[in-house]
């Protein structure tokens, strides 16, 4: 026969818990519930923008010169940065492209009389009654320069012989 000892009810005991630490380990490891929103969740959360944030400067009508000014030095920064940095046209039509006016502009030329390109090429925006945005590039000028001036006489911007922006 066989003898019980005292042993044999902590063995009892000792394999309850242990099947009790395993049950609950693997509900641990499970997935759990997906929680239902809530009503704050819900009415908390934005609609998605339809229009992107403006990243940089932007074109303020209404303002002066110098509000205008970070705008002008990025557009000329980027025409600068690009293949097109020796064309007057180029600087002209990404102004233009930006919200400034192309009746109110004036640029120097960007080639000398046998071809070459110039050492700085100069471009400008009248602003106003008496201010101007002034922009100058070229490898007289390592990199690009932009201020905002007084107007000279006549409502002009740039000194000296500017071509025509007749595109």
């Amino acid at each position: 026969m066989f003898r019980r000892s005292g042993s044999s009810v902590s063995r009892c005991v000792l394999a309850a818990v242990v099947a009790a630490t395993l049950a609950g380990g693997l509900t641990a490891c499970s997935a759990p519930e997906p929680a239902e929103p809530t009503p704050e969740a819900v009415t908390s959360s934005a609609p998605p923008s339809s229009a992107p944030e403006p990243s940089g400067p932007t074109y303020v009508a209404d303002g002066s010169a110098a509000d205008n000014l970070p705008l002008f030095t990025a557009v000329t920064a980027q025409v600068w940065s690009s293949e097109a940095r020796n064309s007057g046209r180029a600087y002209v039509d990404a102004l233009v492209g930006a919200g400034f006016d192309r009746a109110a502009m004036q640029v120097t030329q960007d080639a000398t009389t046998v071809g070459n390109p110039v050492e700085s090429l100069q471009f400008s925006v009248r602003w106003g009654e008496t201010e101007c945005l002034v922009g100058q590039v070229g490898p007289s000028t390592g990199e690009p320069v932009t201020a905002v001036m007084p107007q000279l006489a006549e409502g002009r911007c740039l000194v000296g012989a500017t071509r025509a922006i007749d595109w």
